[in-house]
């Protein structure tokens, strides 16, 4: 072949390099993980086995529902570094045939005991980590709720994975041996928790076994609560019973309050989750449902209310207007949750009127095109290390649909002896400002960060489940993946795997609510000239890797249009920036 004469791909059977040593037939890979897709079920999960004990559910006849509860408890055994037992489990759900979506909200209120003034009397201006900052725990009873009302199995039969895992062992992966090592530099001065999770007398090791026996006890009994019971519904109610009324909440009080805690047995006996609609807006076509005021779910729907009236399509996924757009609409948001994010029980203003289209156009038309909100140098405050979290989701052929958020991780507060679990520790995402929304109460529970959510197309068939950890990351990365998603038409893994931004020119979440005026994190895979144009408007950008940790790991699993003529397919998908992954047939 003469230099410069051109090869006929057609007659070279489509290769685009016919005369090399391999053919190049096909494109390179769409996204690091192939997109998943299925027509029974779909899940994702912040943890492969997770992922394994959902399907099995599922592959056993359980609904989404079922299957969600399954990886939200396992997630208690086996992702110890990033949700517990006694922490948070916030919950958005869809039965099939229900048009309502349903929010659990899976988060514990203070002890009545407890005042700002006497808080302040024994810890003055300091939230510490620890008791102290112990709410009731909630997870349990968010599992058993979304049994009660919405699933079809008893919580033994959903719990024996997670007892095997923590009577019997889990090896442990090089990441969760990471991050018990990074956590026990807090934990390790609690002898309960050292004990378990440093059971050498040093971080454990990759490969090794971690057994939590306690923690095997604990859900043997409560399994154990249900049977002969003259119902599911009776039995579940037996299990809750086990856990906040008997000799478990009585050991659970006399630790917390040996230990400068607060709680009291009434304050878990007559505990409850709420269960109520779950709030929306409408973007492109899709109403998108999140939790409420006592987390940040109303700061991801405001951001896509604002993004709602905006062309982002046109500026091109990734470019700097759709990035600056993004992160304006998102710290509008957040000025909102400074402002009104609390207990709604407590809240000046309802969800409703912060999602209300003619509010949402008034911030809309607060955002200066070329430059940046809210981004003036201001005073810095420290930082303290940030708790985390993990998300389990699943949909199925029905319509049944799942998203959760697990949480409260185990350098937040000491494990109880015996019992194998923590005390959530999610006070310290209060405040001791007295003049604040988000002020420490009596009954009162802290505006958290995770904030699982539900998407629908409304009178179709479409519907997605998605959700992070973070802490104030969670709903950033949520909302860049959705809009990835739906405005820019990105394959689902693709959409999680997009290069992030994100803001932090607002009071964090975790005390002392450090501020960082102006900040953008960037991940270095966003070009050059994006990032400096992004400066350019005036936001302060800080360089994080090309996949960063703390960007979050989006988890999704939906009933999505691809744009085949055969209509939508189950399709999921799992970050690569963690240790998420998706599953499904």
């Amino acid at each position: 072949m003469s230099a410069g004469e051109s090869i006929d791909t057609d007659a070279a059977g489509g290769m685009r390099n016919a005369h090399a040593p391999t053919p190049s037939v096909y494109p390179p890979p769409e996204s690091m993980r192939p997109t998943l897709v299925g027509r029974d079920y779909m899940v994702s999960a912040g943890h492969p086995l997770v992922a394994q004990i959902m399907c099995a559910v599922l592959e056993s006849g359980g609904t989404a529902i079922d299957a969600g509860v399954a990886g939200g408890i396992a997630s208690n055994v086996v992702q110890v570094d990033m949700c517990n037992l006694g922490g948070i489990a916030p919950i958005v759900l869809r039965r099939a045939g229900d048009p309502t979506v349903w929010s659990i909200s899976g988060v514990g209120t203070w002890g009545r005991e407890v005042t700002l003034e006497r808080f302040r009397a024994r810890y003055g201006d300091d939230i510490p980590l620890g008791s102290g900052a112990c709410v009731v725990p909630a997870a349990l009873d968010a599992w058993v709720t979304a049994l009660a009302r919405f699933g079809t199995r008893s919580f033994g039969e959903l719990a024996a994975p997670a007892i095997g895992y923590a009577a019997e062992g889990l090896p442990l992966d090089p990441r969760t041996a990471t991050a018990l090592g990074i956590m026990g530099r807090s934990f390790s001065a609690w002898d309960s928790s050292r004990a378990i999770y440093w059971w050498r007398g040093r971080a454990p090791r990759a490969g090794e076994v971690l057994r939590q026996p306690d923690l095997a006890r604990t859900l043997e009994d409560l399994a154990a609560a249900e049977r002969g019971a003259a119902s599911r519904e009776d039995g579940l109610a037996q299990v809750r019973a086990a856990f906040y009324e008997g000799d478990h909440a009585e050991r659970l009080v006399a630790f917390n309050r040996s230990t400068g805690g607060w709680l009291a047995r009434a304050d878990l006996a007559e505990f409850r989750c709420e269960v109520a609609p779950a709030p929306r807006v409408s973007f492109r076509g899709w109403d998108v449902h999140a939790t409420g005021l006592w987390t940040q779910g109303p700061v991801m729907l405001q951001a896509l209310g604002i993004l709602e009236g905006v062309g982002i399509e046109a500026m091109g996924a990734g470019s700097a207007d759709a990035l600056h757009w993004m992160i304006e609409a998102l710290k509008l948001g957040f000025l909102d949750r400074e402002r009104f994010g609390c207990d709604p029980r407590f809240a000046p203003v309802p969800v409703e009127a912060l999602l209300d289209p003619a509010y949402l156009a008034r911030l809309r038309g607060l955002v200066r095109p070329d430059q940046a909100l809210l981004s003036v140098p201001g005073e810095l405050r420290p930082a303290r290390p940030r708790f985390d979290t993990t998300y389990v989701c699943a949909i199925d052929r029905a319509g049944n649909a799942f998203s959760a958020m697990p949480s409260d991780t185990l350098d937040g507060s000491p494990i109880v002896p015996g019992l194998g679990y923590a005390a959530s520790c999610r006070g310290v995402q209060s405040r001791l400002d007295p003049a604040h929304v988000n002020v420490l109460a009596p009954g009162k529970r802290p505006r958290i960060t995770p904030a699982p959510a539900l998407a629908v197309r409304p009178g179709g068939d479409e519907a997605v489940v998605f959700g992070c950890p973070g802490g104030d990351v969670i709903v950033q990365s949520m909302a860049q993946a959705f809009v990835n998603l739906v405005a820019h038409r990105m394959l689902p893994q693709q959409a999680v795997e997009a290069p992030r931004a994100c803001t932090f020119s607002f009071p964090g979440s975790f005390f002392p609510n450090p501020e960082f005026p102006g900040r953008v994190d960037i991940e270095a895979r966003v070009p050059a000239a994006v990032q400096d144009e992004l400066a350019r408007r005036g936001h302060r950008l800080s360089a994080w890797p090309d996949y960063e940790f703390d960007a979050g790991a989006v988890s999704l699993a939906g009933r999505i249009d691809l744009g085949g003529e055969d209509g939508p397919v189950l399709a999921g998908a799992a970050d690569p920036r963690r240790t998420a992954y998706a599953a499904g047939r």
